[in-house]
């Protein structure tokens, strides 16, 4: 037996569920497939249970993308001010974090099922615990095998996800079905996700994880400035997630441990007021002590201030404002938030998200070459890429 549909949504996450409520409302007939046990997994873990849903400063900038342009349309008619509307209507509470970053006040339970409430609401059908097992072209429209039996649909929306957290479903099933049609997919890798130390860099922390402090990190692209993590493995925290989407094996890491300041200058102006003062001592006044201690150990000099002449002041400083340690690599799509890379948007419509080359098949969110900052912005562009496919699949 086949089951029928206008619209057949693989995914019930973030963006496939904006794609069903958005098509639903229009009176489409929509179905939702989703291969784990619950719709919306990534978004319950998300923000440590609370839910980052979006960033009141999104802008274009704040992604990377082969076509930087590609996501204008999009997150231009999807902004983040319309997701809070709806957040409002369901009397869910929110709060600022930081740096635009919206959270729920209590759980991101609360945004999933706002999300199921709006499809059911539009007459949405969502089916869990249902793969996939092929997938082929039917006159005008597609006919989708899954666990579940046989779905016919005049229009297919891809909201898959991608390789990120295999243990919450990510798969590149999404890049498979891309590469059947014909639309080109260009490389992947983790995003958004801590960095690996290995050698003498590892051992030079060892016993510090935990440790955290703010710094300014730059690999390659844009400089961010927020707090680092010591982490067994490496170096996590905010801002070295965001570098890590730019950063690649082999290439430069630039960690300014006192972001802010000129750091020969304020050395100098410590060794001129307190020249016997050990140079750990000023530094744990900036930040934790124990990294102040490891500092000098194996990078700085561990001696009082009047002992650094100028030469040893300035290589000092130097190692403040571009600490030398370098990662081996990255932990991988185990840990990472995102995906980079994906399907290419040259074959896609800016405006619908639809194939150029297949009409009716469409392809959203983080299967797509579009991948946002730390900070809600990725959950902005499921929502803004789900609302383009949604108004007219």
């Amino acid at each position: 037996m086949t089951i029928s549909c206008d619209v057949l949504v693989i995914g019930a996450g973030a963006a496939g569920l904006m794609c069903a409520m958005t098509a639903g409302r229009r009176g489409r007939g929509v179905r939702v497939i989703e291969r784990a046990n619950r719709p919306g997994k990534k978004i319950l873990m998300s923000g440590g249970g609370r839910c980052n849903f979006t960033n009141t400063g999104t802008t274009p900038a704040n992604f990377i993308s082969a076509n930087p342009h590609f996501c204008k349309s999009a997150l231009a008619r999807y902004r983040p001010a319309d997701f809070i509307d709806m957040v409002d209507r369901h009397g869910i509470a929110w709060h600022e974090k930081e740096l635009g970053q919206l959270f729920c006040d209590e759980s991101s339970k609360q945004i999933v099922r706002m999300l199921l409430d709006e499809c059911g609401d539009a007459g949405v059908s969502i089916e869990t615990g249902c793969d996939v097992h092929a997938v082929t072209r039917e006159g005008d429209g597609f006919l989708v095998d899954t666990a579940r039996g046989r779905v016919a649909a005049a229009s297919l929306v891809v909201a898959s996800g991608g390789l990120s957290i295999p243990s919450l479903g990510g798969s590149g099933f999404g890049y498979a079905l891309a590469k059947q049609f014909g639309n080109a997919v260009l490389p992947t890798r983790a995003g958004l996700v801590p960095l690996v130390l290995t050698g003498s860099h590892a051992e030079r922390l060892e016993g510090l994880s935990g440790v955290a402090l703010e710094v300014e990190a730059v690999a390659r692209g844009p400089c961010f400035r927020n707090a680092m993590l010591v982490t067994h493995r490496g170096l996590s925290g905010p801002a070295m997630l965001q570098v890590s989407s730019y950063w690649e094996p082999g290439q430069p890491l630039a960690i300014d441990l006192l972001p802010g300041l000129d750091a020969l200058e304020f050395l100098r102006a410590q060794r001129a007021a307190r020249p016997a003062s050990e140079l750990r001592t000023v530094l744990a006044e900036r930040m934790p002590k124990r990294f102040a201690q490891r500092l000098c150990e194996h990078w700085l000099g561990d001696r009082p201030l009047r002992q650094f002449d100028e030469p040893m002041l300035a290589r000092a400083a130097a190692a403040l404002s571009a600490w030398p340690v370098v990662a081996s690599g990255t932990e991988g799509y185990r840990t990472a938030e995102v995906t980079l890379g994906g399907v290419d948007t040259d074959g896609l419509s800016s405006t619908t998200m639809m194939s150029r080359s297949v009409p009716g098949l469409y392809f959203i969110g983080e299967v797509v070459d579009v991948t946002g900052w730390l900070g809600g912005y990725n959950f902005q562009w499921a929502w803004a890429s789900g609302h383009a496919a949604g108004t007219v699949a």
